[in-house]
C-alpha cells in the first residue's frame, strides 16, 4: 500500500523493520479523489497529514480573479501537507491533477511515530527540508529561467522523481497533464507552452503527446533547462 513511500526513504536512508511497521500502522483510512479536486483548502484546521498513493496532486495558490499558480507537484510517494503536523493550517490548497489515492495519517499517530523513533523524526524532517529544496527551484526556473528552460527543468525534475518510485523508465514516462496545467506551474500561458513544447519536438529533444513524455536526448535536455539534480538530494545520505 505505502510501497512508494517506502521506495522514496530507502533511496536516502537506512529504514529498520520496526520503523517500517510504524510507518505502516499510522496510516487510519485510504481515500480517493477525483481529478480537479481540491482535498485541502487554505486556512483549514487539519488533523491528519496526506499520503499520495496513486496519482498527482499540488499545491497551489490564487488570486481573486482566478490566476492560479501550481507552487509544486507531487508523485505517489509523496506527503503533500507533511508540514501540517506542525502548521496546523496551510497558506495553500492542495488539489488533485488526476484521480489518486491517498493514504491518511492523523497528527496524533505521527506524534507517536515521531516520540518511539527518533530517527524517523529526523527522515521526515529531511523530507521537509527537501521540499524546500525543491521549491527554492521551481523558484528560480520562474524567477531566471526562459521558457524553453523552464519546461525543460520540469520535466527533467519529474522524470527522476517518477524513477525513484518506479514510475519512469530510462527515457519515458506517463504524465497526466495538460497544457494549461503545465502553463499554471511554468507561469506561462498555455500558447507559449504549446510553442515551446513544439520546439523541444522539432529539435528532436523530447515530445509529450497522449500524456506520455519521450526524451529523445536527455543530454539536451538537461543542457536546456541547466538541471543539476544536486537539489533533489538522490543519493544515500549519512545516518540521521
Amino acid at each position: 500500500m505505502i510501497e512508494r513511500h517506502l521506495a522514496k526513504l530507502r533511496l536516502r536512508h537506512d529504514i529498520g523493520a520496526e520503523e517500517e511497521a510504524a510507518i505502516r500502522d499510522a496510516v487510519v483510512e485510504i481515500r480517493s479523489f477525483r481529478a480537479g479536486e481540491t482535498v485541502i483548502h487554505a486556512e483549514e484546521f487539519l488533523h491528519h497529514s496526506t499520503l499520495l498513493l496513486d496519482g498527482l496532486m499540488c499545491r497551489y495558490k490564487d488570486l481573486s480573479e482566478g490566476q492560479r499558480q501550481i507552487a509544486e507537484i507531487h508523485v505517489a510517494g509523496d506527503f503533500a501537507d507533511l508540514h501540517s503536523f506542525l502548521l496546523k493550517r496551510l497558506d495553500h490548497n492542495i488539489m488533485t491533477l488526476t484521480s489518486c489515492r491517498a493514504a491518511l495519517v492523523p497528527h496524533d499517530r505521527l506524534r507517536d511515530v515521531t516520540a518511539r523513533f527518533p530517527h524517523l523524526t529526523r527522515v521526515y524532517w529531511f523530507a521537509t527540508a527537501l521540499d524546500a529544496a525543491i521549491h527554492r527551484e521551481w523558484v528560480l526556473s520562474l524567477g531566471r529561467r526562459k521558457g524553453l528552460a523552464r519546461l525543460a527543468a520540469l520535466f527533467c525534475e519529474l522524470h527522476i522523481r517518477l524513477g525513484v518510485v518506479g514510475l519512469a523508465d530510462e527515457r519515458s514516462f506517463a504524465l497526466d497533464l495538460t497544457q494549461p496545467e503545465l502553463a499554471e506551474c511554468l507561469g506561462l500561458t498555455p500558447v507559449h507552452v504549446n510553442r515551446t513544447l513544439r520546439e523541444l519536438r522539432e529539435q528532436r529533444v523530447m515530445s509529450f503527446r497522449n500524456r506520455q513524455v519521450e526524451i529523445y536526448d536527455p543530454g539536451a535536455l538537461r543542457q536546456i533547462a541547466e538541471f543539476d539534480p544536486f537539489y533533489l538530494y538522490l543519493g544515500r545520505q549519512p545516518r540521521l
